[in-house]
């Protein structure tokens, strides 16, 4: 498992959706323009000919599935995306793509289940590319509980959507503004290959329609979402954005980590990602321990 908080923005569409027609050409000097590498660059990189990319870009060459996959590495393209690149050469798909259970990665999902239950009395969950939980321990449910009905929520639950609803968790978060613009950064900073595709824009879209969400926040650099609107709750030397959940009056402040899986093989497998709450200081803990009767 690999653990990454500091990933960067990238707003740039995805490729899937410039595959109309097979275009190969198209699609790898998309890939280029997304990663912002000359031909040049993606040579060295990838040990291909400068001049065996141009004539793949200008459609008078066709590359080998190897050739074409050592690009696609040296690019960083997602595994769903590199399907896509596969599929306009005229090849099979690679990386295999199906519904997430746990026949299709019994392994992975023993071992998501693991890291769910070591995780208690905290909340973690797992959640596919698009936030939806897929799987989460008993704590995830029991804290937010406290608040909301979460059996009045259909399913699939999306993260996203219970932090910015009002009739979710919203009204509960204290420092909101400041936590929705995170969000949002995180969204593009965790995208898949840093790669915003049609569904995640669709998500951010959904999220920016609810009230008092404002169209400027998916510009914000991460630097934008700091200390300026702490609270005393949300103290400016903290390393983190906490999330501060209020409820009685009393504060309870957490902060996460996200964990993805390392060397997937699968389309699944890659866009899978861990998120663990932690209380963001002593207090939070032992409420929090209280709360779930280990104080």
């Amino acid at each position: 498992m690999n653990t990454d908080t500091s990933a960067r923005p990238d707003a740039t569409r995805a490729a899937s959706s410039r595959a109309t027609g097979g275009d190969l050409g198209a699609l790898l000097r998309h890939w280029r323009d997304v990663r912002g590498r000359s031909q040049f660059d993606l040579s060295l990189d990838a040990g291909v000919s400068q001049r065996h990319i141009s004539f793949i870009e200008s459609g008078r060459s066709a590359p080998g599935r190897q050739t074409l996959m050592d690009l696609a590495q040296a690019l960083d393209i997602p595994f769903r995306e590199r399907n896509t690149l596969l599929l306009a050469a005229g090849y099979a798909p690679l990386y295999p793509d199906g519904a997430w259970d746990a026949q299709a990665i019994p392994g992975v999902t023993r071992a998501l289940g693991r890291m769910l239950r070591q995780h208690e009395p905290f909340p973690a969950v797992v959640m596919d590319r698009y936030w939806n939980v897929l799987m989460a321990n008993d704590a995830a449910p029991r804290l937010f509980n406290r608040f909301i009905d979460m059996s009045a929520r259909k399913g699939p639950r999306n993260m996203l959507h219970l932090m910015f609803d009002p009739d979710g968790m919203r009204p509960f978060i204290a420092n909101w503004d400041t936590l929705a613009k995170s969000l949002i950064q995180r969204v593009y900073r965790e995208s898949i290959g840093r790669v915003i595709d049609d569904k995640t824009r669709e998500l951010l879209d959904t999220l920016l329609a609810y009230p008092d969400v404002e169209p400027a926040w998916k510009s914000l650099d991460t630097g934008d979402v700091t200390a300026e609107s702490a609270t005393p709750m949300a103290p400016s030397a903290m390393p983190v954005i906490p999330m501060t959940f209020v409820k009685d009056g009393a504060a309870l402040n957490y902060f996460s980590m996200v964990t993805t899986v390392g060397t997937p093989q699968t389309v699944v497998a890659q866009e899978l990602r861990i998120e663990s709450m932690f209380p963001a200081d002593d207090v939070t803990e032992r409420r929090h321990l209280a709360m779930s009767g280990n104080g």
